[in-house]
């Protein structure tokens, strides 16, 4: 399975020391046309969080075709992951084709602190990613020629929208290098918000504030 935007794509730029922005910074290509449904998706986005700045997008597409969804799939066919089910694990499946071919806007900021990546999809009929599977809580892969072992509990995030669930994982490299994703998934309708923080160091309270911001965010645009 596919899934997008991939935890293992962003880990693996802290792990080895490259920075989130530098690596988001390439300009997006076939943007769509404007219209309701891409003005809809656009103003479902997160403003720009204080002390970050734009590092991509905000750009428009079919979620398939979006460059930060092409990244992640690529991050995947690159690592060796012990469980692959498991690196995309709780999010959106872009091989599934109503999913690669729904209308998504996507945007990422970037701090020396870390980044956020904020993807938010219209589905034609209302869907949600499975919770994390048991045998996904932990596990391997080869980044980037480096092991690093993941570790996710689930957090006990406020309820956000028609469903919501959120999750914390660390991510340790060699020499103890660690790195945190805070993973959130919100949907209203048939409307999906996926977003990753990540960071050395990500605070459950401060991905339920950005949950919180985004599912207001959400609610703005879908009025």
């Amino acid at each position: 399975m596919r899934k997008a935007v991939s935890g293992v794509f962003l880990t693996a730029l802290v792990i080895t020391g490259c920075s989130s922005g530098e690596e988001q910074k390439a300009p997006a290509a076939g943007q769509a046309p404007a219209s309701a449904e891409t003005d809809k998706l656009r103003a479902a986005l997160l403003p720009v969080p204080t002390g970050m700045k734009v590092a991509y997008g905000p750009e428009v597409g079919a979620f398939g075709t979006l460059k930060s969804t092409q990244q992640g799939l690529e991050a995947l066919r690159q690592a060796k992951a012990e469980r692959p089910e498991c690196a995309g694990a709780a999010q959106l499946d872009a091989a599934v084709p109503a999913v690669a071919k729904a209308p998504a806007a996507v945007i990422a900021f970037a701090a020396d602190s870390g980044s956020i990546t904020q993807a938010v999809v219209s589905l034609p009929s209302p869907a949600f990613p499975n919770a994390l599977p048991e045998q996904c809580t932990r596990y391997t892969a080869d980044v980037a020629g480096k092991k690093v072992t993941y570790r996710t509990k689930a957090l006990k995030m406020p309820a956000k929208g028609d469903q919501s669930h959120a999750y914390l994982t660390t991510a340790t490299g060699d020499k103890d290098t660690t790195a945190q994703i805070g993973s959130v998934m919100i949907r209203r309708g048939t409307m999906v918000m996926s977003m990753l923080v990540v960071g050395r160091q990500v605070k459950p309270q401060g991905i339920f504030e950005l949950a919180r911001l985004a599912d207001e965010t959400m609610a703005k645009a879908s009025a």
